[in-house]
């Protein structure tokens, strides 16, 4: 049985090293310090979310559909991906309406198990 290798230290949340490959078909196995790829870095939750953005092919709408949640969330979810590929998000000037309406939808998204802890703070401290 096959389990995704995990892309963060499960202790200190820092980033893990490939140290061996090996082939399941001719038993070959190849040691040494191999990257792993931004997308394995990623929480479960942030690549669930750019599975779907790509099967909705980009559309915030039909994501906010799928995922049952509102656009604030979709972008916020959105910028955490980019942040997390290592991308700078470029800061849009919020009203402070758009940040509280912003903040309460990350809160919502908590209460109802749809955010970690973790994540959820992260959005709140993004500005």
């Amino acid at each position: 049985m096959k389990r995704r290798a995990l892309g963060r230290c499960p202790v200190c949340s820092g980033s893990l090293d490939v140290t061996e490959l090996s082939c399941p078909r001719c038993d070959t196995s190849i040691s040494g310090r191999f990257e792993t790829c931004k997308f394995c870095q990623m929480s479960d939750e942030q690549r669930d979310f750019v599975a779907t953005f790509i099967r909705c092919r980009g559309n915030i709408k039909e994501v906010e559909r799928e995922l049952g949640i509102s656009y604030p969330t979709v972008r916020g979810r959105l910028d955490a991906v980019i942040q997390a590929l290592g991308y700078p998000v470029e800061s849009d000037r919020e009203t402070e309406a758009e940040v509280a309406a912003r903040r309460k939808e990350i809160l919502d998204s908590l209460s109802k198990g749809e955010l970690s802890a973790d994540d959820a703070v992260k959005l709140l401290k993004q500005k």
